[in-house]
């Protein structure tokens, strides 16, 4: 059993940066590919950005790409997401996830949220104009 924990959300206008963190409480934390999704208010949770174990292969949303990098640190048990430029379409709620078992280039498949095992509370993002 993994647990996730997110924080980092908040209000920022659009145009500003937010830096999200999502801390995974296991021992093995280096085997699991992490992503994060987000979900709008009335909508469905969406596929933003996904890192493998190593930290070597990483995927975006096309809608994020180039404004948000995806990290991870194995040593503090915890991935990141650096969030610039940031838009009002942006604003969601902002998940954490985990996965054992996929291969370096995996994770470029898995992009579906009820692929992944283990979820975080969410942490709320809101970009104002």
């Amino acid at each position: 059993q993994v647990q996730l924990v997110e924080s980092g959300g908040g209000l920022v206008q659009a145009g500003g940066s937010l830096r999200l963190s999502c801390a995974a409480s296991t021992d093995t934390f280096s085997s699991y590919a992490m992503a994060w999704f987000r979900q709008a208010p009335g909508k469905e949770r969406n596929f933003v950005a996904t890192i493998s174990w190593s930290g070597d292969t990483t995927n975006y949303a096309d809608s994020v790409q180039g404004r948000f990098t995806i990290s991870r640190d194995n040593a503090k048990n915890t991935v990141y997401l650096q969030m610039n430029s940031l838009k009002p379409e942006d604003t969601a709620v902002y998940y954490c996830a985990a996965l054992s078992s996929i291969t370096e280039s995996g994770i470029l498949y898995y992009s579906r949220a009820r692929s992944w095992e283990y979820w975080g509370q969410g942490t709320q993002v809101t970009v104002s104009s």
